[in-house]
């Protein structure tokens, strides 16, 4: 099934009629036979809306109920069930109430289009994803209705529906609008002149731009190369120099003549790598180019006057902007230059302008020589066995009484120029066939000590020794150059393998990755310098190295601009050109991990805040209730013995005064494990470790417990643990306490213990409800109560006080299942292999924490 068309009236502000309009082509449509209906459609008590839609099928819309407040929309099925060949859906950015087919209404219509029905519908351009903040500094209101805008570009038709401020004030003066209520409120705030023509301006250049696109499809579609002068584009071509800047203000300049015209400043590199552009020059003019409303581009093209006119026709400029030469005069012998070239070539569709500037004819520098690569020391080498290596050769020769003869002379020769080629490149070894070819045709071609040959072979044989020596160089120079470029480009490729991996890993350090950089490319010091704006200081966010690292980039050897207030800084040499691509990635990589750092930093910070305000909140539950409900007791226990209207018998007295002590001991736990709790959260709980039995400590455990609800069960021949005496007798308290106050009545808690091995268990069984697998961890959360847990029993820190004081003497509690039901903690203990000899009373053990 083909998938149907969709139609947007694109409204500039309210009130500017999209929606009537919409209704208009709906009437249209059904006069010519087409079968339309209106899936839904907002009139909001306008009477020339509402007039429009007598005449048109209406799909029943669909009620929906919501917090009490009953609501309609667009019924999805039904327009399905009906199948229209066009359905209008006003209102596109609109969110569906809780419980609708889908959360917004533009994925209904995707829904519509999908099964091939056709679709008008309508938005207004402040309802654009994109354009949210720019609307709201403008208008001061903030959409909470959006729509993402490659929605509305992929619709087949946008018309755009615009009014003058002047007239759409009229309208709303009038009541067409709005009811009479809300009139002068409107027209003093959102609909003043000013944010309506912001806000028109913002719906003519989208539309502009979407045009723009249809524009370039249709030429892609048609393959058309030639320039359409719809639209002044103007293109800058920069080279780097300190010209760029004078050409881009040029360009601005003659943009500003032409309303609606664009610059687009390029920068040409060479596939290479090599380039004598200076990247501070480049920054500064790509910075230039954006605050005069323009964009950058950088471009890879080893034919740079074709790869310009490639880009300025594939952007469809209408002008070019070249700065005049820097060549001096007779750098013209290697080419008529790039402006020339890019005049000649662009044909009657771009105009090229040459801009004179004041580097003119100063000069651009020699090309770099190839041999550069090679280093200083191997060229010198070079030079000296190409020059120096034919005349020792000759001189040696010349006195050594050995008749060779010509073609072993000549193969020695040709070793010196195989070597030359080796050592130095090229132009040695050029060098090195000249200087031996005339010492040959000198000293052992007859006759002897003349430039002259008088044998005709000799001729050809020095004539064969000149071609072999040349193209020997030729090749060999050509092999050592392949394989220092394979040299590098393997080491670019294990740097970028190690960026790469580096980032798949996860890797937040950012000294280690500094540390890298100034390894790879043997640097004294290494910085990574930011700052918040075009006008604050730089700061240093990370640096290493033994030199001092640089405080801004421009005091540095070499800097890496990475966005517009980031930059990695280098001490120690300057850089050739091929290295800033891998110099580059190592950048990118930076600002990546210093963002990956941060945002790091600011989770965890996110994380502990959520986790004290958990805290607090919950602390604050039980201050207001727990805490309260025993002081309220004991504050009517007390104000009832001091009332004098009662004479109360000493039974009641009794009474009163138990319940006093009651509350009194209730308050004490509550408050003492709020305590414990925020020790274990602030961490400032330090286990003093002694070797005991448990049956000195359990059984002083019980004591808070009533009697007959917990069973006993501890061997005297149990090894010893290492405990702190006050935090295990307040851990197991808690653990008895909690499961006595779950266990059915009549059924009394089992606490007993025994030796595994090097650890000693002790378990607390109860038979009551138990607790899931999936909530065994939950209830060791601080502030958790499980089940139907009355509302004074506690403030659910009772278990975690318990974990938090075993864990701190290293041991562990957890819960398991009790056989038949039920729920049985387990507390593992270290136990003590061997038993002292003499073992201190109980009395010499203090305890450190009171219950």
């Amino acid at each position: 099934m083909a998938r149907g068309k969709l139609r947007i009236y694109l409204g500039a502000a309210p009130g500017v009629g999209k929606t009537y309009a919409m209704l208009s082509e709906a009437h249209r449509r059904v006069e010519r036979g087409t079968d339309c209906v209106v899936g839904f459609v907002e009139h909001h008590d306008r009477p020339r809306t509402e007039v429009m839609l007598h005449g048109l099928e209406q799909v029943p819309r669909k009620d929906l109920e919501y917090r009490g407040t009953a609501f309609t929309e667009m019924d999805v099925d039904a327009v399905l069930g009906r199948a229209p060949a066009v359905a209008l859906v006003d209102e596109l950015a609109h969110t569906n109430v809780p419980g609708s087919r889908n959360a917004k209404r533009w994925q209904d219509v995707e829904e519509l289009l999908a099964a091939g029905i056709d679709v008008v519908s309508t938005v207004n351009i402040q309802h654009l994803e994109s354009l949210g903040d720019v609307v709201e500094s403008i208008t001061g209101v903030r959409q909470r209705e959006t729509v993402p805008d490659e929605v509305v570009r992929r619709a087949d038709q946008i018309e755009l529906v615009d009014m003058s401020p002047q007239a759409l004030r009229r309208r709303m003066a009038h009541g067409n609008i709005y009811k009479p209520d809300r009139i002068d409120a409107s027209l003093s705030n959102y609909f003043r002149p000013g944010n309506l023509t912001a806000l028109r301006e913002l719906a003519l250049l989208w539309v502009a731009d979407r045009v723009d696109e249809y524009l370039q499809q249709y030429r892609g579609e048609h393959n058309i190369r030639s320039t359409w002068q719809a639209r002044e584009r103007i293109v800058v071509g920069l080279t780097g120099g300190p010209e760029g800047r004078t050409l881009i203000r040029r360009a601005s300049r003659m943009a500003a003549k032409g309303s609606g015209s664009e610059i687009l400043a390029v920068y040409i590199a060479r596939s290479d790598g090599l380039t004598a552009a200076s990247p501070k020059e480049l920054a500064v003019q790509r910075t230039l180019v954006e605050d005069l409303g323009g964009t950058f581009h950088h471009v890879i093209g080893d034919d740079i006057p074709a790869a310009l006119l490639d880009f300025a026709r594939g952007v469809n400029a209408t002008q070019i902007v070249l700065g005049s030469s820097r060549r001096k005069t007779w750098q013209y012998v290697f080419g008529p230059g790039v402006g020339a070239t890019v005049a000649r070539e662009s044909g009657p569709d771009l105009d090229v302008h040459i801009v004179t500037h004041g580097e003119v004819a100063k000069g651009r520098g020699l090309p770099v020589a190839r041999g550069a690569r090679l280093g200083r020391s191997r060229i010198i080498w070079g030079w000296l066995v190409g020059v120096a290596g034919p005349a020792l050769l000759t001189l040696l020769l010349t006195h050594v009484d050995a008749d060779l003869g010509l073609a072993n002379d000549m193969l020695l020769f040709l070793t010196l120029t195989v070597a030359a080629a080796l050592l130095g490149g090229l132009l040695p070894a050029l060098a090195s066939a000249a200087v031996g070819s005339l010492l040959l045709n000198y000293y052992f071609t007859p006759p002897l000590h003349l430039w002259t040959v008088s044998n005709n072979k000799n001729i050809v044989a020095i004539a064969v020794f000149v071609g072999v020596a040349v193209s020997v160089a030729s090749v060999v120079d050509l092999a050592a150059r392949r394989t220092h470029q394979a040299a590098r480009l393997r080491a670019e490729s294990e740097i970028l393998s190690f960026l790469a991996g580096s980032v798949l890993r996860g890797e937040t350090s950012l000294d280690a990755l500094l540390e890298r950089v100034r390894e790879t490319f043997a640097m004294e010091s290494v910085a990574l310098l930011e700052r918040a704006g075009d006008n604050e200081p730089w700061t240093c966010a990370g640096g290493v190295g033994d030199g001092r690292a640089p405080g801004r980039p421009e005091d540095a050897d070499v800097d890496m601009p990475v966005g517009d207030h980031m930059a990695l800084a280098l001490s120690g040499r300057v850089l050739p050109a091929a290295d800033r691509r891998v110099l580059a990635a190592f950048a990118a990589q930076a600002a990546v991990v210093l963002d990956r750092q941060r945002l790091k930093s600011e989770a965890d910070q996110a994380r502990t805040l959520a986790e004290g305000n958990r805290i607090r909140t919950a602390l604050l539950a039980a201050v207001s209730h727990d805490l309260r409900t025993p002081l309220a007791g004991i504050k009517a226990a007390v104000s009832s013995l001091r009332s004098d209207d009662v004479e109360w018998s000493e039974e009641d007295e009794a009474e009163l005064l138990a319940g006093i002590e009651d509350g009194a001991d209730r308050l004490e736990h509550l408050v003492g494990n709020l305590l414990d709790m925020s020790r274990l959260q602030t961490g400032t709980v330090t286990p003093l470790i002694r070797e005991i039995d448990l049956d000195e400590v359990v059984p002083m455990a019980l004591g808070g417990v009533p009697d007959g609800s917990a069973e006993l069960d501890i061997p005297e021949t149990l090894p010893m643990v290492a405990v702190d005496k006050g935090l295990l007798e307040r851990a197991v308290a808690n653990i008895v306490e909690n499961a006595v106050k779950y266990a059915p009545e009549g059924e009394p808690v089992k606490v007993s213990a025994s030796a595994l091995g090097e650890r000693v268990e002790l378990r607390v069984v109860d038979r009551g409800p138990g607790v899931p697998d999936a909530a065994k961890d939950r209830i060791f959360a601080p502030f958790q109560r499980y089940g139907d847990a009355p509302r004074g029993a506690g403030v659910g820190l009772g278990l975690a006080v318990a974990r938090g004081f075993v864990e701190a003497m290293g041991g562990t509690l957890a819960a398991e299942d009790t056989p038949g039901g039920g729920l049985t903690m387990v507390l593992t203990l270290r136990a003590v292999t061997e038993r002292p000899p003499d073992r201190p009373e109980l009395s010499d053990v203090p305890a450190q924490v009171t219950r």
